[in-house]
């Protein structure tokens, strides 16, 4: 039922018309927006809303929707930013709803991803080429070695090797060596990614420069002046919203401000030691976890890495501060993995691992997994979340006072042949599908998501430093909270 429900609020309404040309499809060049009430000067805390009209290159109006759409505001010399709402009228017209929440020359800023005939293409991908990126095994036994492609599911009728995993269920395959038992895998790594998914006619709608992340511009002013409330009314307004604020949070000099918490600057290693003091801190998770680990091992002169002999860039990697008593632990996700190579017996998934922690006041957890799963269909993600869900309601149930958190995906640089295995659009899905499964768990939300549509720098799969470092000030936030 869980399943049914996730997967029709990710019901993205995109036409059934038949083939379309390139000419009729989107072009966000001669598309345009218009700032709605934009003659009147609006308070902080308003609604500003903002009309967006989509038209094809022969610059003829579209009559239906489907386009993923991205916008942000922002106040370049306030180093100010936060992101929109935007609403499909199926028609060829957006509304984008923003929060007012500075005061300044606001501008607005919106940007097409994908035209809705380059989503069709996705959907298409998403369901019919799962194994498009693929991966392999090396087997070997003595002199002998073999290598094996391996995925969640194989097509034919070779014979397999079944490494579905005995607690979770979670089920990876490999054709079975010629001469050699299944029970001779040695490792895991990606095996590359197939090409020549497209026709020519689909190619044309992943173009950069043309239809890939390009901005819209306004037919009119694209600013408009918010003016600071009086007083009185500024009291309730940062922590007055419900659960589900949006947005729920934006830059102001570069900084992050949450809605509903008060975040903390640690802004100083030695402020970091003091809040890990006597703690153990795992993180488990894909590469945009792993730059936590960087990060405070690079920025906490304490803090050291123990060489524990690991793969660069894939682990596990430990750290330790000694004096004050502090573990910090980073360990990937199982399989699917895009790692160079991970050895079998690395290969562990993040809800069996996090069966083995007893957990309390001096445990905390961080779990990012998304960028691997992005090539899948969704329910793929779907059981992995609900496994790792799992786990993370018994720990809480046996040991209450543990500090779990959960870092959401991220927007990233787009070109023609990331789209089509990374694209914005299956984050995008794979980002609502985490925040709805984990709502009311007890878990705290890092929202990177956020966190990089908001901010002036370009999308990265991996976030600049200033954008890693809110990451986890806000983190730390969670598990120091500010006395209150």
């Amino acid at each position: 039922m869980e399943e049914d429900s996730l997967l029709a609020a990710l019901q993205w309404q995109v036409p059934d018309v038949g083939p379309v040309p390139f000419l009729k499809s989107t072009d966000p060049s001669s598309s345009y927006f218009v700032i709605l009430n934009s003659a009147a000067f609006f308070k902080v805390g308003s609604q500003l809303e903002v009309l967006v009209h989509v038209q094809d290159f022969q610059r003829m109006p579209k009559k239906y929707g489907g386009d993923y759409l991205q916008a942000r505001i922002h106040s370049p010399k306030l180093q100010a930013g936060a992101v929109g709402r935007v609403v499909d009228y199926q028609n060829g017209f957006y509304k984008v709803f923003f929060t007012l929440l500075w005061p300044g020359k606001v501008k607005v800023s919106i940007s097409l991803v994908h035209p809705t005939e380059g989503i069709r293409v996705l959907q298409h991908l998403q369901e019919e080429k799962p194994h498009r990126v693929y991966f392999k095994s090396l087997f070997r036994s003595g002199r002998i070695s073999e290598t094996t492609e391996c995925n969640v599911c194989l097509p034919g009728s070779l014979p397999l090797c079944n490494f579905t995993d005995l607690y979770t269920g979670e089920p990876w395959f490999c054709f079975k060596p010629k001469k050699l038992p299944c029970s001779s895998r040695i490792n895991h790594f990606k095996g590359g990614y197939l090409k020549g998914l497209l026709t020519a006619a689909e190619n044309a709608f992943f173009q950069s420069g043309v239809n890939i992340k390009m901005p819209i511009n306004s037919s009119g002013p694209d600013w408009v002046t918010v003016i600071p409330r009086r007083i009185k009314e500024t009291n309730n307004l940062e922590l007055s919203q419900g659960s589900g604020t949006f947005p729920s949070g934006y830059y102001y000099k570069d900084q992050w401000r949450p809605r509903k918490f008060k975040m903390r600057q640690f802004n100083d290693p030695d402020n970091i030691t003091e809040c890990l003091q006597r703690k153990v801190v795992y993180l488990f998770g894909d590469s945009t976890i792993r730059q936590w680990f960087e990060y405070l091992t690079t920025f906490v002169p304490d803090l050291v890495e123990f060489n524990l002999g690991s793969p660069k860039n894939v682990g596990p990697f430990l750290a330790v501060d000694q004096k004050h008593n502090i573990l910090l632990k980073y360990r990937c996700h199982g399989p699917p993995i895009r790692f160079t190579t991970v050895f079998s017996n690395e290969l562990h998934y993040v809800a069996n691992e996090l069966n083995g922690i007893v957990g309390g006041k001096n445990t905390v957890v961080a779990i990012a997994v998304w960028s691997h799963f992005s090539t899948f269909p969704l329910e793929v993600y779907i059981r992995r979340l609900r496994n790792i869900r799992r786990a993370v309601v018994q720990l809480l149930d046996r040991s209450p006072k543990t500090v779990v958190v959960i870092r959401t995906a991220n927007a990233q640089e787009l070109g023609p042949e990331v789209s089509l295995f990374n694209s914005d659009w299956y984050n995008f899905q794979l980002d609502t599908i985490l925040r709805k499964m984990f709502s009311g768990v007890g878990v705290y939300l890092v929202d990177a998501w956020e966190m990089t549509l908001a901010h002036y720098l370009p999308h990265k799969l991996h976030p600049d430093e200033v954008i890693v470092k809110n990451q986890l000030d806000m983190f730390l936030s969670f598990v120091c909270p500010l006395e209150t």
